[in-house]
């Protein structure tokens, strides 16, 4: 049920209790009383500055958290209460849901820097090495965020990924193998290697996320951004593999000639 943003808080003023301890300030804390002048509060400031002070406040007000935030008398809760309270979304996400937010970070970034140095190389923002840099690059960021934890991702791939499940080890070299072949497309070098592993891994995960998600309707979580991701399995896991297939498939053109840019 979405919450009603409350009416005007121009000149109210909330009480908010957190920890202010020698050896830890609450970023949460900090962030409830940054939100609430934001939303136009005035905040009367309390600190929690012992562990047994916390403790006793907990106690007392039934809480298993801090802080803790009071507008007119009533308890709001923490800072995920807070957000909902003033319309906003939770700064964590609750289990079970997704969000496309890692993956339309890691593509923006590619494609800025792609144009960043297409511009530096070459004076003009807007050129074909551009796309292809942004491509490259698109696939080294994304084997980084799979490296981080390898084995999480490899299991997370194991859900749907056919090859995988047939040869488990292969979840531990997909992602070297993508950003092997990120890195050589980026300095345009040895084709004779980047070109085929691009077309096998993304030919093989084009072909499982089109299985698993169009043919047997599965509801999973996408390991394209790593193994605790809740990027959810769909068009922008397709989307990752066939960027690889189309960039062997143009690398490997240019490579022979086919393709004069």
């Amino acid at each position: 049920m979405s919450k009603q943003k409350p009416a005007s808080s121009k000149s109210r003023t909330a009480s908010v209790y957190r920890m202010v301890m020698p050896e830890h300030v609450c970023p949460y804390g900090l962030k409830t009383v940054d939100l609430l002048k934001r939303e136009g509060f005035a905040v009367d400031d309390h600190h929690l500055e012992t562990r047994e002070e916390t403790d006793a406040f907990k106690e007392k007000h039934d809480v298993e958290t801090t802080p803790q935030t009071f507008i007119d008398g009533k308890r709001i809760g923490g800072y995920d209460d807070l957000r909902e309270h003033f319309g906003k979304s939770r700064s964590q996400p609750e289990e079970g849901e997704t969000s496309y937010q890692p993956v339309i970070a890691i593509f923006s970034v590619a494609f800025l820097l792609g144009l960043a140095i297409s511009w530096y190389v070459f004076d003009s923002v807007f050129t074909v090495q551009a796309i292809e840099w942004f491509v490259a690059l698109s696939m080294s960021f994304l084997a980084v965020q799979k490296l981080q934890d390898l084995r999480s991702f490899s299991t997370m791939f194991l859900n749907y990924d056919l090859l995988a499940q047939r040869w488990v080890r292969y979840g531990f070299i997909y992602p070297f193998g993508e950003a092997l072949a990120g890195i050589l497309m980026v300095a345009h070098a040895l084709p004779i290697i980047s070109v085929p592993v691009a077309l096998f891994i993304g030919t093989v995960g084009a072909v499982s996320v089109f299985k698993a998600v169009y043919v047997d309707k599965r509801e999973l979580k996408c390991a394209c951004v790593g193994g605790n991701s809740n990027v959810p399995l769909g068009f922008v896991s397709l989307t990752e593999n066939l960027f690889m297939i189309g960039m062997g498939l143009w690398m490997g053109g240019k490579a022979l000639g086919w393709i004069v840019v």
